[in-house]
């Protein structure tokens, strides 16, 4: 009997220390992140950006557990919504950068002999340097591998209520029996350069909008914070970048007490781990932050499952 198939797309992160140096080459060859266009010069840019930040990435990680959580946590999010869905639909997941590769999750579902893939990247915004990078990646290795089955896709998910619910849940969760009033809530999304912005790419748009729709469901729900606040955090290289960064937004808040979203983010990775959990908390610390409360990206949370079986049923 033909089935159809799920697959999330994510970007993935390094399964192990070893993985590291494969994870940043392959990130430095996308022609969606690097967007020079000659393929030698991109090549030649991207050894020497991932020979400089190797053994930087490795020691990230290495304080993180020694491997990105990404992989782990959308196990458990395909877990439940395989069980939502029914054992009728196939569901998967591949990753741009770092195993399970598009290669592996194709041959996988192959054999199950689907006729429809479902595709969903796994972020809420859209941006060309990820969903865009993701769609292409899997389409591209599916079509080369001579499989025939129909392949729909998905390019932002940022207005699902449920997907906004889980962010609304999270946010909770951090705020323990204390007044939002006390605090400032910081909204920090994955960083672009501007001349991605500049050439088209909406991203920026949809972190804005996206900010405003959680805002307004706060307010209905009665959450009112002292302020909200947009910062960007992950910049790398000399290239103007969008602001404010999370560095200058922390150094501008005056209420010292800040519950910090990763709005561009749904699975755990190295720039909650790390970025926000140990950088950026040292930086609040020096700069005598009362609390600093990082909420946990949706993962594999109820609403978020919702959602996903919501976009699924969109599509058909």
């Amino acid at each position: 009997m033909k089935k159809e198939a799920i697959v999330l797309l994510n970007m993935g992160g390094p399964n192990n220390l070893e993985e590291v140096e494969v994870f940043l080459t392959n990130m430095f060859s996308d022609k969606n992140i690097l967007t020079v266009k000659s393929d030698l010069l991109r090549t030649i840019i991207g050894t020497i950006i991932t020979f400089t930040r190797a053994e930087k990435s490795q020691d990230i990680y290495r304080q993180i557990g020694g491997k990105s959580p990404i992989v782990g946590l959308t196990k458990e999010l395909v877990k439940k919504l395989q069980m939502r869905v029914g054992e009728d639909v196939v569901v998967d997941f591949a990753m741009r950068y770092a195993p399970p590769f598009a290669d592996e999750v194709i041959e996988r579902i192959n054999k199950e002999e689907v006729n429809k893939v479902y595709l969903i990247p796994l972020y809420p915004q859209f941006s060309t340097t990820t969903t865009k990078s993701s769609l292409e990646d899997f389409e591209e290795h599916y079509h080369n591998g001579g499989a025939n089955a129909i392949l729909v896709e998905t390019k932002h998910f940022f207005e699902n209520n449920s997907y906004n619910k889980a962010i609304l849940q999270r946010i909770k969760e951090k705020m323990l029996e204390d007044k939002c009033e006390d605090f400032d809530l910081l909204f920090s999304a994955h960083g672009l350069p501007k001349s991605i912005i500049k050439a088209g790419d909406v991203y920026e748009k949809h972190i804005i909008r996206h900010v405003e729709i959680i805002k307004n469901m706060l307010e209905e729900e009665g959450m009112n914070f002292n302020k909200t606040h947009l910062a960007y955090q992950s910049k790398v290289g000399p290239m103007e970048w969008l602001k404010p960064s999370l560095e200058e937004k922390l150094m501008s808040i005056e209420n010292k007490k800040v519950i910090i979203f990763p709005i561009a983010f749904t699975i755990d990775n190295s720039e909650t781990d790390y970025e926000l959990e140990i950088q950026y908390r040292e930086m609040a610390y020096e700069l005598e932050f009362e609390e600093y409360r990082v909420c946990r990206c949706p993962n594999d949370s109820d609403f978020f499952v919702d959602a996903l079986v919501e976009i699924y049923e969109k599509m058909q």
